[in-house]
């Protein structure tokens, strides 16, 4: 193949959008990830009430309320395994967190921030690998992405004022948390759909 065949090669590739196929968010896509986070936006909401009742009994540990922070994570790291697509971490995050404000969360509409903020973290991680890792390990890190976001955003906004040592057990509780609920769970969740053929219109 001469230069001129592999400049058109190239350039098939990209396709007239500029975007390479396998970036390219399709409807499939779209339905897929706007489904998924209605299903967890009603998981969110249900977590909420039993988180209020965790959180009371925990609180006697300085900071270990963060343990339960892996559930709120689920949806980018999951939404972003299934997919396969830049942006789709933060944009099943955020509409989830929006389904769960939307059914009555406790915490309203500011949910959107956190779900903004988690999913980006999420994001970030699969961007760093360019959208091409979709390992186990790859994923454990995203639920670690997301939940340090979780966690800094908590500790400014619901617990301003607080002690290092409560700061520190926090977050580490939280990244604890998100890598074994979100990372490690929602890779396993990923194995089984595949498994069960549930993911066929989907690049694996």
């Amino acid at each position: 193949m001469n230069a001129q065949q592999k400049k058109s090669a190239g350039a098939k590739s990209v396709g007239r959008s500029g975007v390479r196929p396998r970036y390219r968010w399709r409807v499939v896509d779209i339905v897929t990830a706007a489904i998924l986070a209605v299903v967890v936006g009603v998981v969110f909401w249900a977590w909420g009430l039993a988180w209020a009742p965790l959180s009371v009994v925990l609180g006697v540990l300085p900071g270990f309320v963060g343990v339960l922070n892996g559930p709120w994570l689920i949806a980018g790291v999951l939404g972003a395994l299934i997919i396969r697509k830049p942006g789709a971490a933060f944009f099943t995050e955020l509409l989830a967190a929006l389904v769960s404000a939307l059914l009555g969360s406790q915490w309203g509409f500011t949910a959107l921030i956190s779900g903004a903020l988690q999913g980006l973290g999420a994001e970030i991680i699969f961007a760093i690998f360019a959208y091409s890792q979709w390992r186990l390990w790859v994923a454990v890190l995203a639920g670690i992405g997301s939940s340090i976001a979780l966690a800094v955003n908590d500790l400014v906004v619901f617990y301003p004022g607080a002690d290092s040592l409560f700061q520190t057990i926090y977050l580490l509780t939280s990244m604890l948390s998100g890598a074994v609920i979100a990372g490690f769970g929602s890779w396993a969740i990923v194995q089984g759909l595949s498994r069960a053929g549930a993911l066929r219109a989907f690049r694996r």
